[in-house]
């Protein structure tokens, strides 16, 4: 114990704080310029030589993706993606020291009619991403958000995943590339680019959709999905494999705090790994997952990457708008008193694994119809989640008074007010084909109710579904998956006592 009479005849020392004015760790001679963490001082040189080394290490790895495979890159125009842009450029150079075998291309998503942007506006951000996409001679496709409205249904149903491949393939690849001497595949293609001009009708139902979302936090969901979906979309009908998204580990370590908050806890391992096959023939890339927002931001300064600043639905909001950026406020804050606080986050990330059978294994109609990963409500009746469904059922009840759970599903309660007597159709057991809002008796399930989309969407997203308006103003595509998902499970419900079960068909 401390003794007050005791002397202290050693003085204390006070801890040395890093400092620019050190030399560099790596290389011992040049004076260092970048403090990355404690003790990590480099210099310009040997930054650049981290960091490059970093970016394909991770490729390697990994080894997802195999050389002459075609690797589309979306760019947000933020640093993140804009530095991964630059490495991927840098690594296709003719100096490279080992060069990437990949052929890249890229995509950007324009969501300036999404928060409200004027078409001056978006056409300017356009005009500063086109000079930066040109400059790297890599194809470039610049997409509108209005153009998810017009999607296939495809886009929410599983693609074909090919075949996984051994070990000693990736090595064969690369002895065919090397041999084949594929710079001739790396000749630039022409741009495709979009006329604002033509969704402009568009607009206003993409906001009315966003706007749809009581809250920013759904709002926010609703705009990834929606984002996504168009991404693997553009890289299905350009002849992509892989997508190769920006995200940071910071913006991982936010994602995975949310995504606990959000309900997301059972998707982490998608949502967050390096390697995302729930699409199937699409595979999501993250190799930037190993940087932290502080490195990126020192290079993209050092090195001049440009990026280009373009708001988000939570610009210009308080930090308690929304879950996703209370969460980022709360990292940030804390990341700054401690320094690790975003790679301990991380690298609990790295150890989630989902205990449900995988994304591209399972059947398409164990998916979530909208972030397309494995259903995560088929739980024991003694769950949570059962309570919280049954608290819900006794909670509502209709006009009369009477239960929620005694009305059918089939008919919302729009079609009990507005039938007051027979049907209007001329054989009276026939439906009329008008809905209730144009004056008709009879609803047909033409647009599945909330109560019906609930069996097919995870608990997260049931959640986003809840906070929205009316479901009827989803995009077609996904109402057409919901109704023919519905059909399926009701025509499997009509022959299920002629079917085989997996342990019947084992004996």
């Amino acid at each position: 114990m401390c003794q007050v009479d005791e002397d202290y005849h050693n003085q204390l020392h006070q801890a040395e704080v890093p400092s620019v004015s050190k030399k560099c760790v790596k290389c011992k001679e040049a004076a260092a310029a970048v403090v990355i963490r404690a003790g990590d001082t480099y210099c310009r040189d040997c930054f650049k030589e981290y960091f490059i080394h970093k970016f394909r290490a991770m490729l390697g790895k990994n080894r997802v993706i195999f050389p002459g495979e075609k690797v589309m890159l979306a760019v947000s125009g933020g640093p993140s993606s804009c530095s991964m842009l630059s490495q991927v450029q840098e690594g296709l150079s003719q100096n490279a020291h080992k060069k990437l075998r990949f052929l890249p291309g890229i995509v950007f998503i324009d969501e300036g009619g999404a928060v409200g942007q004027s078409v001056e506006e978006r056409e300017r951000t356009l005009a500063e991403l086109k000079a930066v996409f040109k400059a790297t001679g890599f194809p470039y496709h610049m997409v509108p958000l209005e153009q998810v409205l017009d999607l296939p249904s495809s886009v929410v149903v599983t693609g074909p995943s090919p075949s996984e491949r051994p070990a000693s393939a990736y090595k064969e690849a690369v002895d065919h590339f090397i041999e084949s001497n594929c710079r001739s595949c790396l000749t630039p293609l022409e741009p495709e680019e979009t006329s604002l001009a033509d969704f402009q009708s568009h607009t206003q139902l993409l906001q009315q959709l966003i706007g749809s979302a009581k809250t920013l936090t759904a709002r926010e969901d609703m705009l990834n999905t929606l984002r996504q979906h168009l991404l693997v979309h553009t890289a299905r009908t350009k002849g992509y494999s892989k997508l190769m998204l920006g995200d940071n580990c910071t913006r991982l370590a936010v994602k995975l705090l949310a995504n606990i908050s959000l309900g997301r806890g059972a998707q982490l391992a998608q949502d967050t790994g390096f390697a995302d096959s729930r699409y199937g023939d699409i595979v999501l890339v993250r190799p930037m997952r190993d940087y932290s927002a502080k490195e990126i931001t020192y290079y993209n300064r050092i090195f001049n990457v440009p990026s280009v600043l373009i708001p988000s639905l939570d610009s210009k909001t308080t930090e308690k708008s929304s879950i996703q950026h209370l969460t980022e406020s709360f990292v940030t804050k804390l990341q700054a008193d401690f320094p690790s606080t975003v790679s301990t986050i991380y690298r609990t990330s790295e150890k989630l694994q989902t205990a449900c059978k995988s994304s591209s294994t399972a059947d398409p109609c164990d998916r979530c119809l909208l972030c397309m990963c494995t259903l995560d409500i088929a739980v024991e009746s003694a769950s949570a989640f059962n309570a919280t469904l049954i608290s819900e059922q006794l909670s509502q009840t209709n006009l009369s008074g009477a239960t929620s759970a005694s009305i059918p599903k089939q008919l919302p309660a729009s079609h009990w007010e507005a039938s007051t007597g027979p049907c209007c159709s001329s054989g009276g057991g026939e439906n009329c084909g008008k809905t209730a809002s144009v004056g008709g008796c009879c609803l047909p399930a033409k647009v599945p109710e909330t109560s019906d989309l609930r069996s097919l969407l995870c608990y997260s997203c049931q959640l986003t579904v809840k906070d929205m308006l009316t479901v009827e103003i989803l995009p077609q595509y996904i109402l057409s998956e919901a109704q023919r998902r519905q059909r399926r499970s009701q025509m499997k419900e009509e022959i299920s006592e002629f079917l085989l079960d997996d342990a019947d068909e084992g004996d």
